[in-house]
């Protein structure tokens, strides 16, 4: 049994704890594409104050609903630390491992690192590189809460062991590879798209290729990651791996495919508005459902008890 199950907090509620941060970082970038869609990125227009010397939102600085939007925003980021530190002294408290007070350490550098970034976006007039460098750490944010949220409830004085075959593992560390680059080459469609994040920007700033192409290629890049993965199942399949590590896989090939059909939507809908933070948050889902998977390849996990 676990040692630390006699502490506080409990093990439920560290794992609450730890949902609760994966949820968090995954919707902060949900909001986020809200504020771009909505043209509201410089709404406040300096940072860390809203408005040059003032913290909050300015009458007649910017439209009242520009300003709402990107200082709630901001806001946040305030309860995206409170998830932060619950997890991080919770798991200290109940003096578990290395590995998972790293894993909280690692989150909180991470918001510390988002909230500059996104304050140099700003000062940049965001520039689409500069949008693209906040959007991509959050959803290496993702990866590590999600990477917390199942190691936390693995028991603390086990060590960790192979699931599934090696030949399974590697072809699960190249789909996650794959996922990094349609995540790198969604960036960049975002940054050749219609959306510059606010509404008097219009396209200065924007990367300029030609967004079908560059639609186009996401998009393959997009079946090549759903292609791995699916070996990936078959070989979970063929090599008779855990039911979580299966069921992990398919629950996976699912989410992918949902958000390939949301992606080729955008792309025949013309990028409509309302797409985009629904595009955003499969990101976040895809992103977690991969580290996912990918954790169930090495596992702590107590012997059966042997019957007398």
């Amino acid at each position: 049994m676990l040692t630390n199950l006699k502490k506080t907090p409990s093990l439920h509620t560290q794992r609450l704890l730890a949902l609760i941060l994966l949820l968090c970082q995954g919707g902060i970038t949900v909001t986020g594409s809200i504020v771009r869609v909505t043209g509201s990125g410089l709404g406040c227009n300096t940072w860390p104050q809203c408005h040059e010397g003032s913290l909050v939102p300015v009458r007649g600085a910017a439209p009242l609903i520009h300003q709402a939007i990107e200082f709630g925003n901001r806001l946040l980021t305030f309860v995206l630390v409170a998830a932060v530190v619950a997890v991080f002294t919770g798991l200290v408290r109940a003096e578990r491992r290395a590995e998972l007070i790293a894993y909280a350490l690692i989150s909180g550098l991470g918001v510390v690192l988002q909230a500059v970034i996104g304050g140099i976006s700003v000062k940049l007039d965001l520039q689409w590189w500069s949008v693209a460098l906040h959007f991509l750490p959050s959803m290496v944010l993702v990866w590590v809460a999600a990477l917390l949220y199942v190691r936390v409830a693995e028991p603390d004085d086990v060590s960790p062991v192979r699931a599934y075959p090696r030949a399974a593992r590697w072809s699960a560390v190249v789909a996650a590879c794959a996922l990094a680059v349609v995540l790198v080459t969604g960036t960049m469609v975002t940054g050749a798209g219609p959306h510059a994040g606010d509404a008097e920007a219009g396209m200065s700033g924007r990367l300029d290729v030609n967004i079908d192409v560059m639609a186009h290629v996401h998009g393959y890049l997009m079946y090549a990651y759903l292609l791995c993965t699916f070996v990936t199942v078959v070989l979970l399949t063929r090599y008779r791996a855990p039911e979580r590590a299966r069921r992990a896989g398919l629950v996976l090939l699912g989410m992918i495919v949902v958000q390939a059909a949301i992606g080729i939507a955008q792309y025949r809908l013309g990028v409509p508005r309302w797409s985009v933070p629904m595009h955003i948050a499969m990101s976040s889902v895809v992103v977690a459902c991969t580290a996912f998977l990918y954790a169930h390849g090495l596992v702590r996990q107590e012997a059966p008890a042997r019957r007398p």
